[in-house]
């Protein structure tokens, strides 16, 4: 019998076969611990990247090995390992999507960390946490204003190797459209990456909203910026602070900022 399957659905079968191999191959109990971070375009300098490198160096004691998935290795610290960007048509955020699958070149514990954020206390707890659970990050940093909201924020998520990938295979199957229909790669994850776990709430915080407070807020110079200088608000179980929106770490006019951001 003549097969009625058009082109685009062989393809979309192979995807998935392909995804459902890497699934069952998937192993759990890897144990090899990766820091890693995502460069792309002009957004970021490599200042940025080797900071952050710097930053988990002086805070972490169990093994790891640092890397950072990049189109461009320029200034970026000769003791960071590099890794090509897959070759997807996405930009920016729409890359990470692929940290979750068993294409990424790693195998064991992922530890994605986004390049707007300060580690300043000892981070290793993000690697001990639960270590069953294959999937944990951030509660939305709209927890704040709003309790008991649910959504997720993918500034700093573990993952096992290989843990969604058939759900990242039909995300590059349905690229076009899930680019067009989501804002970014959280929303996508939020919709199709279930089940996670949460962090603590405590142990990752919003700088702005959470550790300093949106009243500390301002125009300074035709630009969003700290009016105050009055040292953040920090948990005893807070390591991590993550700077989203404006101002940017090498932006920030803030003490605190300055003498924890190397």
């Amino acid at each position: 019998m003549q097969s009625t399957e058009t082109k685009a659905e062989r393809k979309a079968r192979k995807i998935l076969e392909k995804a459902n191999k890497s699934q069952a191959q998937y192993n759990a109990s890897a144990t090899k611990n990766y820091v890693v971070c995502l460069k792309w375009g002009q957004k970021y300098s490599a200042d940025y990247v080797n900071k952050l490198y710097n930053m988990v160096k002086r805070n972490t004691t169990v093994d790891y090995e640092f890397v950072c998935f990049t189109e461009s290795k320029r200034d970026v610290n000769k003791e960071i390992r590099i890794e090509p960007l897959p070759n997807i048509p996405v930009e920016g955020w729409w890359y990470k999507p692929w940290f979750v699958s068993a294409e990424l070149p790693l195998k064991g514990n992922i530890l994605y960390l986004d390049l707007d954020l300060i580690v300043f206390d000892n981070m290793d707890k993000f690697f001990t946490y639960k270590p069953e659970k294959d999937f944990v990050i951030i509660r939305d940093f709209n927890r704040h204003h709003r309790r008991g909201y649910e959504k997720i924020n993918s500034s700093v998520f573990r993952v096992h190797s290989g843990a969604r990938q058939i759900q990242y295979a039909n995300y590059v199957n349905d690229r076009v459209n899930v680019t067009r229909r989501l804002h970014g790669d959280q929303d996508w994850m939020y919709k199709y990456c279930e089940p996670w776990e949460y962090w603590p709430d405590e142990w990752v915080q919003s700088y702005k909203w959470e550790m300093k407070g949106r009243h500390t807020l301002g125009m300074v110079n035709g630009r969003r910026n700290f009016i105050d200088q009055t040292p953040p608000k920090i948990l005893p179980e807070t390591s991590i602070a993550v700077y989203h929106g404006k101002p940017n770490m090498d932006e920030a006019d803030d003490p605190w900022t300055r003498q924890n951001w190397y």
